[in-house]
């Protein structure tokens, strides 16, 4: 399956599931800092990511009267309450559209998961090109009904969920929407290396036609590439400018340079992966001429003679008759004498 996706403003293309597509997840790493975004979204696209990501969310609605009024001693904390803090961390509608435009001038697309209707909504009036769901919202049915009406390319993360919980969202999700891309997620921070599981996109792949795709927590660069050896086509990762900076987010996120080098990886694993068809490449041609056997005369074979396997051995190089179609010339005669050691050819024999 794979499906095209467009910016706002038509200057970006992409059919997502064919090349892999590479989203660098700002998330909270802007420090509620415009300029950061702003310089993250140019690492984003320096790195050669094709989409950078960032998260919305409407406080007010978002969260019960208690939890924004409750205390945050977190070390990570903007604010005295969760509430606060979540309001400093959150860019305007106004700032949100500015760091859509800078990307667009950038040549890279902007998207953002939605947290709540009034976000949706928000992201839906901008024209993002897809509406991401956190793995927290994989089972909050209103919500997945709210964005699937928007008819919009769905990407869905499954961190913190079982099966049965991603079949009924991709159940009530395609009602609306077809274009759907399915994450394997582990929403812990950083993600155990042992809880990756990156084997149930197997299971994914049978059970849904969507696209494949991974969203990683976990310390380093290698697992992506790895994923994307596994049928993965959309790889999202967290990145920062400093993984000291205060925010939940920073720690496991990839530095600027660990971007780039899974960047890097991740183009590679693709040209490794090549073809699914079994076929002699351009570049073994010479090997074969040099390595590969022919059939050799083991003996003085006369003019005439029956050609015999006791007469033949298979030496290099393969000039002559291939080693694999020996028995194709047993029985034959000779048509001329062929000395001892000599590479069999087609035009030696009748």
């Amino acid at each position: 399956m794979s499906f095209q996706i467009n910016s706002f403003d038509n200057k970006l293309q992409c059919s997502i599931g064919k090349k892999v597509f590479i989203i660098a997840e700002v998330g909270s790493t802007h420090c509620a800092s415009f300029e950061t975004a702003k310089q993250l979204i140019f690492i984003a696209k320096k790195a050669g990511a094709d989409c950078v990501k960032f998260q919305k969310r409407d406080v007010e609605t978002l969260l019960t009267k208690k939890e924004k009024e409750r205390k945050y001693n977190s070390v990570n904390a903007m604010a005295p309450t969760y509430g606060e803090h979540r309001k400093v961390m959150e860019f305007s509608k106004e700032q949100f559209k500015k760091l859509q435009e800078y990307s667009s001038k950038l040549g890279i697309f902007f998207t953002a998961s939605g947290w709540d209707n009034i976000s949706i909504d928000f992201l839906d009036k901008i024209n993002v090109p897809f509406i991401k769901v956190a793995s927290a919202d994989l089972t909050n049915l209103p919500l997945l009904e709210h964005i699937a009406k928007k008819k919009r390319p769905i990407f869905l993360s499954t961190g913190m969920a079982d099966i049965k919980d991603v079949e009924t969202a991709i159940n009530l999700v395609s009602k609306y929407e077809k274009r759907i891309v399915l994450f394997q997620c582990t929403s812990s921070y950083p993600a155990p290396l042992t809880e990756i599981n990156l084997n149930v996109l197997h299971q994914y792949k049978k059970k849904f036609n969507v696209v494949l795709g991974y969203s990683g927590h976990e310390l380093g660069t290698v697992v992506p590439s790895i994923a994307v050896g596994l049928g993965a086509k959309v790889i999202e990762k967290h990145f920062t400018l400093d993984k000291n900076a205060v925010g939940s987010d920073h720690k496991t996120a990839l530095d600027t340079e660990e971007l780039q080098r899974m960047i890097n990886e991740i183009r590679i694993t693709e040209k490794v992966l090549g073809s699914f068809e079994k076929k002699i490449q351009v570049s073994e041609k010479p090997c074969i001429k040099k390595l590969c056997k022919s059939v050799v005369s083991l003996v003085d074979i006369k003019k005439g003679d029956i050609i015999t396997m006791n007469m033949l051995i298979t030496k290099s190089p393969c000039v002559g008759i291939p080693a694999n179609k020996i028995n194709d010339i047993i029985g034959k005669k000779a048509k001329n004498d062929i000395y001892k050691d000599v590479t069999i050819t087609y035009n030696d024999l009748l």
